[in-house]
């Protein structure tokens, strides 16, 4: 385990869960980073984790991302925190950084969808839906006849074990599946959306850390998103599978410290 770090060198690291979970994906990694001395924030995302609101009480992208975007409201002037999404979370990430630029000292995206600064933020999330994969019991429906709320998802229990979790141990497959609830990619609402601007978005700092093993956004499509939109530093991790936080968490956590030592000096 690292050493703890002293007051001047602890960082506040905010931790973004993808679709269908909640902030306690994050519990490992945000374990590991606390024992070494650093502050860390894991919000539950609007009907996700322990949030009480049903999928149907959120309409937008924005309503979804709000926990995460009053967190950010609440951080004082003069202070920054180093941002990190995975998978769906990093669309949440972008819209931080694009309304908080001055409170983000780095935006880091663990194998999570980045948006550009050219195209609505449904872009990433078009192109990934048209690639073929099989997405076995994967569930995706409409919440109403009328079709004005986001289409739900829903991982069944074939594809979460297969694409999602396949190097994570039986009981952090069990506990996956016993806290995952009903989500949305909220993708219509996202295309109505203008893209995120260069001079706020585009002017945070941004690290994409590859997962290598990942079934659910294949490495490909991960150092594709690199090569549409560049970054300042591509760092990999070797035996990940998507649920990197639950499969290789003192690696992830290693990482980010070590982004923060170089970016949120």
């Amino acid at each position: 385990m690292a050493a703890p770090a002293d007051q001047a060198s602890s960082k506040h690291f905010v931790l973004v869960h993808g679709v269908c979970v909640g902030g306690w994906a994050w519990f490992k990694v945000a374990t590991r980073l606390r024992d070494a001395g650093h502050r860390v924030s894991t919000p539950d995302l609007a009907a996700s984790g322990v949030d009480p609101r049903p999928l149907r009480e959120v309409p937008t992208f924005r309503d979804y991302s709000k926990p995460l975007l009053d967190l950010l409201l609440s951080v004082p002037p003069g202070e920054k925190v180093v941002l990190v999404g995975h998978s769906f979370g990093g669309v949440s990430i972008a819209l931080a950084c694009e309304l908080f630029p001055e409170k983000v000292a780095a935006a880091v995206f663990v194998s999570a969808f980045m948006p550009d600064h050219r195209s609505p933020p449904s872009y990433m999330l078009e192109k990934y839906k048209k690639r073929r994969m099989d997405w076995m019991d994967m569930e995706f429906k409409p919440q109403d006849p009328e079709g004005k709320l986001p289409i739900s998802i829903r991982f069944g229990p074939l594809v979460t074990r297969a694409k999602f979790y396949q190097l994570c141990s039986p009981e952090d497959l069990t506990l996956g599946r016993s806290l995952m609830r009903v989500g949305s990619m909220f993708v219509d609402d996202l295309k109505l959306q203008p893209p995120y601007t260069e001079a706020r978005y585009g002017s945070v700092r941004k690290v994409f850390i590859v997962l290598k093993d990942d079934n659910a956004i294949f490495e490909g499509f991960q150092r594709w998103m690199v090569q549409n939109y560049p970054v300042d530093e591509v760092r990999e991790i070797h035996g990940a599978d998507h649920m990197a936080l639950l499969s290789t968490p003192a690696e992830v956590a290693h990482c980010l410290a070590d982004i923060a030592v170089k970016y949120a000096a």
